[in-house]
């Protein structure tokens, strides 16, 4: 419920402070007095207004502005601020308030929330638990199909809110199969052209028998083997020569090592204590035959072969050529082959691409199978409305209305399979058509208050808000939307800006919108009209006419209400 306004600096308002109570209120004055300008107010503090129609609450000649509204707490708020893990205010209130600041020309604002800093989107996100406001033109919103639709599926809220989220499941689910479908058919009829291509492309690398990824690497290195035979060969006999045979008549290193290891053992026998360099010297003179050994060895696997050189240079060349003609290395060309390998594979795509239709079709039959229970439950909640709807229209001179809820078939989409028309006759005779082709302006702020009514027990919204939704009626009608809006005020708090006195003379509080020019300077006033005799002179002036004749009627509008 909203308790309380504030405005700084806004528009026509140095400065005003407003306390609402629970029940019907309105506002009333003369046309232009500002009554537009607290609307617009509770509209920008709740994230609605951006950049210039913003702008313009903010006077030219002001650097700062600010709107502040406070709001009971109710339970689906308090739920709201611990899962923004904002703070509770003190006296347990939400204040939602929005400043102004001009510099340098610019002009720009913030939110806050119990006196924490927040975004636009957090503001956006809690505004429907707060107030639902219906503006003057909002009628025209009544013959766009789409929010029939969100009408219809906000009113059966309790029914159909599990069903919609298994439908928009379900679509999503078969528009990701879909994809994937589009996709293999795609890449089926890309292989389709490049076929030619890939077969020739295939039988090269089939050709080129390409095994090892390494192979260059491996081949590199035997052909350096190869081309350094000789000069390993010549190597090999050096260090042999040195090593074991000895050279030019001189002992081998072999014979060098044997008589120090001699000696050494004759040392030991005279001191003890050269017993382990004996035993070390012994250590390497046998790691030097293991030396020679491991030598011998790689020179018997050595080879110089012309033949096997060529082959190798050959099939190296072949190697290299193929890399540099495809731009891939020889790991990416074995990978290459053996996804054309697939690809030409019996089925191949054809396979995935009628794996995948199977897929689809199944999800696009689950998606059906859900679409049809919710055009089920649809059909349910549109008898509902139409009932509901008829007995709010008819007391407010409709007598012979007619309203019907059309659910046609229409193309599926995340919100089920349905077109829902909203289809309306207000004379006899008259065939059931669109409601934006047939109503007029005054019957649409009916339908439109009727509507708003029966969505009220489903809404989450605990304050209402109406611009002149009595706009285009008159007399008797008048009084029954005021007998409508004072019903719903017994459940919700509701406000209603008006220029009808019935209507005035329902509410519970009323508020006087006045404009007054003070030294050059044009201002509103919002005044609370507490007493009978301020409330008189209102309706008075809301009736015109004899001035007399509208005092008395004014007079037995309260005694009625009070009655």
């Amino acid at each position: 419920m909203l308790t309380g306004l504030r405005l700084q600096n806004i528009a026509l308002i140095d400065r005003l402070e407003l306390d609402f109570e629970r029940g019907f209120t309105v506002l009333t004055g003369e046309t232009g007095a500002g009554k537009s300008i607290l609307l617009d107010a509770l509209d920008a503090v709740l994230g609605g207004l951006q950049g210039p129609a913003a702008q313009r609450l903010v006077p030219h000649d002001r650097e700062r502005a600010s709107i502040e509204a406070r709001f009971s707490l109710q339970p689906t708020m308090l739920t709201w601020l611990e899962e923004q893990e904002l703070p509770l205010d003190e006296e347990e209130e939400l204040l939602i308030s929005r400043d102004w600041r001009r510099q340098d020309d610019r002009l720009s604002s913030r939110f806050r929330l119990n006196g924490v800093a927040v975004n636009r989107q957090q503001v956006l996100s809690l505004r429907p638990m707060l107030i639902d406001l219906t503006v003057q033109g909002q009628t025209q919103q009544l013959a766009r199909p789409g929010l029939q639709r969100q009408w219809l599926d906000q009113l059966g809220s309790i029914a159909l809110e599990e069903p919609l989220g298994v439908v928009r499941r379900a679509w999503q689910q078969w528009r990701d199969q879909q994809r994937t479908l589009e996709r293999a058919r795609e890449d089926r009829e890309r292989l389709e052209r490049e076929r030619e291509h890939h077969q020739a492309l295939l039988e090269e690398l089939e050709t080129a028998a390409l095994d090892d990824p390494n192979e260059i690497a491996l081949l590199t290195a035997e052909q350096d083997r190869l081309v350094h035979g000789v000069r390993l060969q010549e190597g090999l006999a050096v260090l042999i020569g040195r090593l074991q045979d000895g050279a030019d008549q001189a002992p081998s290193a072999v014979d060098h090592l044997l008589v120090c290891c001699h000696e050494l053992q004759q040392m030991a026998q005279l001191d003890a204590s050269l017993q382990g360099l004996g035993d070390r010297c012994l250590d390497l003179e046998a790691g030097l035959r293991d030396l020679i050994r491991d030598l011998e060895t790689y020179g018997a696997a050595l080879e110089s072969d012309p033949a096997r050189l060529s082959d190798l240079q050959e099939r190296l060349a072949l190697l290299k050529r193929l890399e540099r003609r495809h731009g891939k290395d020889l790991a990416e060309l074995c990978v290459l082959r053996d996804g054309l390998r697939e690809s030409f594979e019996p089925g191949g795509a054809e396979a995935v691409v009628h794996a995948l239709e199977q897929q689809e079709a199944a999800a696009r039959q689950r998606r059906d199978e859900v679409n049809q229970q919710l055009t089920a439950l649809r059909k349910g909640v549109a008898h509902q409305l139409e009932e509901d709807l008829l007995a709010y229209l008819r007391p407010m001179g409709l007598a012979n209305v007619r309203f019907q809820v059309a659910v046609d078939p229409a193309d599926p989409s995340e919100s089920g399979a349905d077109a829902i028309r909203f289809l309306f006759s207000a004379n006899p005779g008259q065939p059931l058509a669109p409601l934006g082709e047939v109503a007029s302006g005054g019957e649409m702020s009916r339908f439109l208050l009727a509507l708003k009514t029966c969505l009220a027990d489903v809404d989450g919204s605990s304050t209402l808000l109406f611009d002149e939704i009595d706009s285009g009626v008159s007399g008797r009608v008048s009084g029954a939307m005021a007998d409508l809006l004072r019903r719903l005020s017994r459940h919700r708090q509701v406000f209603c800006v008006t220029h009808q006195p019935l209507v005035a003379a329902a509410a519970d509080h009323h508020f006087r919108v006045s404009k007054a020019v003070d030294a050059g300077v044009t201002r509103s006033r919002v005044s609370h009209l507490r007493d009978t005799q301020a409330r008189e002179q209102e309706l008075a002036e809301l009736a015109g006419g004899d001035l007399n004749e509208a005092r008395a009627y004014a007079a037995s509008l309260l005694e009625q209400r009070a009655a």
